[in-house]
């Protein structure tokens, strides 16, 4: 029996019990998608955009803390893309690859037994790469860059004729942090090569960057397992020292969740007896 079931036919028996003997479980989720990538980087190729297809990588956990009367959840994202892309001509492509990190954490909020609504913030870390197959001069860019997003989602279980589905939204908007970026004309072996580091790293908000991660799942039970599938939409958009930079992509995301809990280095077997972040 999945952990989406099990959390629906026994909706009362968490709160029947003492918290001190509820553990609190973590939900994790891993998803791998192919989606379609929009790019722009106007430091290798003026203002052409390229697009093409790309595949990625999604580890997704979240608990409840004891923080607030079991109000407060921390969740930790790690993402990983790597996609193919080609300008209008199809004559010359681009490599481009992203990893990112977030850890942050939401008060919830308990509108019904089946509604939850989250609210708060996260810290968000960012390194990717684009190559230009064309080979000039400056065939290679970096992004890097460290945010403090707002983050919010909703998460509503609900039973389409007796068969248990849990619905969840969730969007994240970096507002302040710093990001990398070089000179117009200014080359990477100035920067790594000579070591002229001056004027690289620049106050990023709305301003100068929009970034925006939009995520929707579906949870359902498949025989022993949870089946997550999703859809992710990423915006990347920086324009520091005339330096224009648009990452845009749409995902299908798909991939198994399970809940569960570490005691003495193994996984607790009773997973009736347990207190969910996500279901």
């Amino acid at each position: 029996m999945t952990a989406c079931i099990l959390c629906l036919i026994c909706p009362s028996l968490a709160a029947q019990m003492d918290d001190r003997e509820v553990p609190l479980s973590i939900n994790e989720g891993t998803l791998v998608g192919i989606g379609h990538f929009n790019i722009k980087n106007n430091y290798l190729s003026d203002n052409i955009r390229y697009s093409g297809w790309g595949v990625q990588f999604m580890n997704e956990r979240m608990r409840i803390t004891s923080l607030l009367d079991h109000h407060l959840s921390v969740q930790q994202i790690l993402y990983a893309d790597l996609s193919s892309t080609l300008n209008p001509a199809e004559t010359i492509g681009e490599l481009s690859g992203f990893a990112e990190y977030s850890y942050g954490y939401h008060y919830r909020f308990y509108l019904s037994p089946q509604l939850k609504l989250l609210a708060g913030s996260a810290v968000h870390g960012l390194l990717g790469f684009l190559y230009n197959t064309q080979g000039s001069n400056n065939p290679f860019a970096l992004s890097a860059d460290v945010d403090l997003d707002f983050s919010a989602a909703a998460i509503y279980s609900f039973n389409l004729k007796k068969y248990p589905l849990t619905f969840r939204y969730q969007m994240n908007i970096p507002f302040i942090g710093a990001a990398f970026a070089p000179g117009y004309e200014q080359s990477y072996y100035e920067i790594f090569g000579l070591g002229n580091y001056d004027g690289i790293v620049h106050f990023a908000s709305f301003h100068n960057k929009f970034a925006m991660r939009n995520y929707a799942t579906l949870d359902f039970p498949l025989g022993n397992l949870t089946i997550r599938v999703g859809y992710l939409n990423k915006l990347y958009y920086t324009d520091i020292n005339k330096i224009e930079v648009h990452h845009v992509s749409h995902n299908i995301m798909f991939g198994v969740a399970k809940e569960f809990i570490t005691f003495s280095g193994k996984r607790l077997k009773n997973k009736h007896l347990y207190q969910s972040a996500f279901y």
